[in-house]
């Protein structure tokens, strides 16, 4: 599939999963005017953007609070039904934890959920997951992740597609200025947080 996907149109008659897989949007500048106001098309229904942004604006909050507490900033939040059912957001320095992502928290934060549960779920993450966090989203088979930003930071996402994980990158610019911030001004915590 060609990385430039500003002439793609959009049928219904095309399966779910292939119409999904070709919406992780370019950057921002190369988007046509229209991108901002696109419907996906998901499982027999239309998701407007704004519902994304209204989740993500959820998440973006878990961030704000990981930051405000002396963490990274990075949120997330589980949705099943278009219900929050789990949030929460790194915590890695405040609790001294090795494995507390964001979506790891969200996940820790939703309790115990059956599998057809999580089937039905959408992962919201300001950041493109890691590969820790992508592995649990793969293993609870979780089946579309919707995702803040993934400029400062890009996971396995070409291995979540190749696994069958729907990818919706809404590149929002509150997420990428959170991120840049920390890192400029952070370097060696986030390097501790990615590994590196």
């Amino acid at each position: 599939m060609s990385e430039s996907r500003d002439h793609l149109v959009y049928r219904s008659k095309l399966p779910t999963s292939f119409v999904l897989s070709c919406i992780a949007a370019p950057p921002r500048a190369s988007r046509p005017p229209f991108a901002n106001r696109a419907r996906r098309f998901t499982k027999g229904c239309f998701v407007s953007d704004e519902k994304h942004h209204r989740f993500l604006q959820v998440a973006i909050g878990e961030a704000r609070k990981g930051l405000d507490s002396g963490g990274i900033p990075i949120g997330s939040v589980l949705v099943i039904d278009g219900e929050i059912v789990g949030r929460g957001h790194n915590q890695r320095v405040q609790k001294e934890s090795a494995i507390l992502h964001a979506e790891m928290d969200a996940l820790e934060n939703a309790g115990r959920l059956t599998a057809s549960e999580y089937q039905r779920s959408v992962l919201y993450s300001t950041l493109s997951p890691c590969d820790m966090c992508s592995g649990t989203a793969l293993l609870y088979r979780i089946p579309r992740i919707v995702i803040g930003e993934n400029r400062t930071f890009r996971g396995p996402e070409d291995y979540l597609r190749s696994r069958g994980v729907e990818l919706i990158l809404l590149d929002d610019q509150e997420c990428i200025d959170l991120m840049t911030q920390f890192v400029k001004d952070k370097p060696g915590l986030w390097n501790e947080d990615i590994g590196v």
